[in-house]
């Protein structure tokens, strides 16, 4: 029988439960010191109660850099089986979390699907699914249909839920005044704001907040954030309606602490390589050291068909800077739902971010793969690079796609003989080194 209700509670009450006896084991990290940083927010463990199949991870900037994976149907693509795909390539090619972003259908099979049988943390974002849970218009759904939806999501086991809640009806006359070039691009944040409008009431996430922090109190559901007026291009990066939204943040994140409820805080979005470390000091003293969950953030808008690229710069950057949690980014973001393929190459992008990001945070043991992908190099072993490789699969087709000839079969096709490893080992050992 569970003594506590939260991770946070049981972490302030001296408890150390068993998912922080996991997680600390991951982190190579001693779990009291786990549970002083959960006790006081700066590190979320989250695990809904109804999730039991779960492998239990743990998001603070102290710890390994932790990535996740949207997916979802749409109205336009709606075969399951298809985002059944992209869950196993999410959990095969080892991503913390996935976040079922689904708005069209019925969507709590598939939601229940992934809490019965998927170790990974699993997100939503209840906003979406108000309009299609209830198949009714935006402006005729109640404060309480939306909070109805927040205690779904929780009951069906879900870990952590997005919830909108910085924006007020005061963000309505900013954004008229400031004229963002992109105005809100963040989906959930422009139903709040569309929904706002069109019913002269207070955003219920806000003016609810309290019955929210109940419900995940109850689950122990971790709450993420959102940023509405994250933004959505390199111009409106910075400005005065994502401030102000992170400002009202804070606040929240200190109201769900005093709740023992956890949270995470997410951050923009498309920022100018020069202001993401800025961005990501900002949120650390605004939000009391709460974990960042960044979506990029992308460097440059005028990449489509290689935002992952755009955002594995930007995320590598603020992961050494501060962000916790990575949301990927596909090569269809801004085109197009993600398929199979995009999927796996905006995982693997993340990965190398959050890698990068851990090693130069020091981060004990990030660079021992690297250390032994060394060797195996020096080594000409290839069977030991692939098994150091993060896509191994990738890395062999190439290499069998252009194999190099018998006689220097060591190296491979770019150099041949002139292989600089294969020279000095041979200068080294004192051998002849044949180059013709």
């Amino acid at each position: 029988m569970r003594n506590y209700t939260t991770q946070m509670d049981a972490a302030r009450k001296g408890i150390i439960t068993p998912e922080m006896e996991t997680v600390a084991k991951k982190e190579k990290m001693p779990v009291d010191k786990l549970m002083q940083l959960v006790s006081e927010g700066k590190v979320a463990i989250c695990a809904n109660k109804n999730h039991t199949c779960l492998d239990p991870e743990g998001i603070g900037s102290m710890l390994r850099t932790k990535i996740n994976v949207n997916l979802g149907v749409s109205r336009d693509c709606k075969d399951y089986d298809i985002e059944m795909q992209k869950v196993m390539s999410a959990v095969n090619l080892g991503a913390e979390a996935i976040m079922d972003l689904s708005s069209h259908g019925n969507t709590q099979p598939f939601r229940q699907k992934l809490t019965r049988e998927c170790p990974v943390m699993i997100g939503t974002v209840p906003v979406y699914d108000s309009v299609i849970h209830y198949q009714r218009d935006l402006a005729t759904l109640t404060a309480k249909d939306f909070v109805d939806v927040v205690r779904l999501h929780a009951e069906d086991g879900v870990d952590f839920v997005t919830l909108h809640c910085g924006i007020t009806r005061k963000t309505i006359e900013q954004i008229k005044k400031h004229k963002r070039k992109m105005n809100i691009v963040s989906r959930g944040g422009s139903l709040v704001f569309a929904w706002m409008s069109m019913t002269g009431e207070e955003n219920p996430f806000y003016e609810y907040f309290d019955e929210i922090l109940d419900i995940c109190e109850e689950y122990d559901v971790t709450i993420s954030l959102g940023d509405a007026c994250r933004p959505g291009c390199l111009a409106d990066a910075t400005d005065v309606c994502q401030i102000e939204e992170l400002v009202r943040l804070g606040e929240l994140t200190k109201r769900a602490w005093d709740h023992n409820v956890q949270v995470m805080v997410e951050g923009p979005g498309h920022v100018p390589l020069n202001q993401v470390a800025a961005n990501m000091e900002v949120q650390k003293s605004i939000c009391m050291g709460a974990p960042f969950y960044v979506l990029g953030p992308l460097v440059t808008d005028i990449a489509p068909g290689y935002d992952h690229i755009t955002a594995a710069i930007g995320g590598a950057v603020a992961a050494m800077s501060g962000a916790a949690f990575l949301c990927y980014v596909t090569p269809a973001e801004h085109l197009a739902l993600p398929n199979v393929e995009d999927v796996k190459q905006g995982i693997i992008a993340s990965k190398i971010a959050a890698h990068a990001a851990d090693i130069a945070k020091g981060i004990p043991g990030a660079r021992d793969i690297d250390d032994q992908m060394a060797d195996a190099r020096r080594n000409l072993d290839w069977d030991a690079q692939f098994a150091c490789a993060l896509d191994p699969e990738t890395a062999k087709a190439i290499r069998d796609s252009r194999s190099p000839e018998d006689d220097h079969s060591d190296t491979c096709s770019m150099c041949g003989k002139f292989c600089a490893v294969r020279s000095m080992n041979k200068a080294l050992a004192g051998e002849y080194i044949d180059i013709l």
